[in-house]
């Protein structure tokens, strides 16, 4: 009832005004690194990110974030890994095709802003919080992710498969 409540809330939000907020789904990008092996990091990136932006500073009560992006576009420049990655072992593309963030709120901070909402990923939803900054029409937020919150890769130890990403989220606004 408090998602659909939102939704209505941000639909009529999204009415009253007579702005239009387009993500840049050619420029935005979530980038990510996680250990592998124990030995080394792996960064890679996802795309093709688009939804609904609503944010003006001067009235971050307002604001709402229902952004997807494609969990097929997956790159970390290695084809095998990213084909693996695909897969029913990780990210199981086939049965959840995307990974979407719907915001419940946004605040201002000292240096910037938090946004606190549902992130969902390989089917599971969790409710996080993504601190973040807006400047120059560029959304910028960092976050970590627990990839067994999340039921991604569980069959992979942390030996192979870091526990946690370090994700940034670069969303640019046309």
């Amino acid at each position: 009832m408090k998602n659909h409540l939102f939704s209505v809330i941000c639909f009529l939000t999204l009415s009253t005004f007579t702005f239009s907020q387009t993500i840049n789904s050619e420029k935005s990008v979530v980038d990510f690194n996680i250990k592998a092996g124990g030995i080394f990091n792996v960064n890679g990136t996802f795309t093709e990110m688009q939804g609904t932006f609503n944010f003006e500073e001067a009235a971050v009560e307002n604001a709402c974030f229902d952004i997807c992006i494609n969990a097929k576009t997956i790159n970390t420049e290695n084809n095998k890994r990213d084909t693996h990655l695909r897969s029913d072992d990780f990210f199981a593309i086939e049965n959840y095709p995307s990974i979407c963030y719907k915001s419940d709120s946004v605040s201002k901070l000292k240096d910037g802003f938090s946004t606190t909402g549902n992130l969902t990923i390989h089917g599971v939803t969790k409710t996080v919080i993504i601190p973040f900054s807006y400047k120059n029409n560029v959304f910028k937020g960092e976050i970590e992710i627990n990839r067994f919150d999340y039921n991604i890769g569980d069959d992979y130890g942390s030996w192979r498969v870091g526990e946690t990403a370090s994700v940034i989220i670069t969303c640019i606004i046309n």
